[in-house]
């Protein structure tokens, strides 16, 4: 049967895939790998031989008719991104899209992603939330800052490393100093940790000792 199943992938720990997604991608025709290279490492772990095929964010745009058209000869394919659910900052959309606009079915699986365990560690309201992922780089920041500002809800949003000391820099002129906030990093590894306390309390405990790898920040909302 013709279907597209986004199977979310470990973040960190490999005891985190789960038996379906396990099958799921034995039983496909083909999987869609955002990074072949890394999700070839993954697949050799778990001993799936199925056949694989790139599909990112700079050819996706190319690549969604084909897939398109293989999906409606009857083919299944799996969508996979190099960590979490795909979709969720990740290619994705354009072809869940494009499956349901054309009546193929899309079953997207339960599992891993990074900012579910990062809001629930926080200790910060979690029965409202927003999530924001990568604010913009340049243009459009501030203007989002200043409309985040007035935010009730306890937002979320994701930051590499050697932009995480720029971001919290923000937050506490947009936001103010004494916001809470909690930083997550390495979730689900050898290094995890979380930092919480207040805007400037986070900043200060990240100049002394520089961020590495994946970050999840959650910010209060506006009391």
């Amino acid at each position: 049967m013709a279907k597209l199943f986004l199977v979310p992938t470990p973040i960190g720990n490999l005891e985190d895939m789960t038996f379906r997604a396990v099958k799921v991608l034995n039983e496909v025709d083909f999987i869609l790998a955002e990074d072949t290279r890394t999700s070839g490492k993954l697949l050799k772990h778990f001993e799936i031989n199925t056949p694989m095929h790139s599909h990112h964010m700079h050819n996706e745009h190319k690549t969604v008719d084909l897939i398109l058209k293989r999906l409606q000869n009857g083919e299944s394919a799996a969508l996979i991104s190099d960590a979490g659910t795909p979709a969720i900052s990740d290619p994705g959309f354009l072809l869940t899209r494009a499956c349901v606009e054309n009546n193929i079915e899309v079953d997207c699986l339960p599992g891993a992603t990074a900012f579910v365990p990062a809001l629930v560690n926080s200790g910060l309201p979690n029965d409202k939330f927003i999530f924001e992922g990568f604010l913009p780089v340049k243009k459009g920041r501030q203007t989002r800052l200043k409309i985040l500002a007035e935010e009730s809800r306890t937002m979320i949003f994701y930051e590499s490393p050697h932009k995480l000391l720029k971001t919290l820099a923000h937050f506490a002129e947009f936001f103010g100093e004494a916001r809470k906030i909690s930083v997550s990093r390495e979730i689900s590894k050898l290094h995890e940790e979380t930092i919480r306390g207040t805007v400037t309390e986070v900043l200060q405990h990240f100049e002394q000792k520089a961020p590495k790898g994946e970050i999840v920040v959650i910010v209060e909302g506006k009391n």
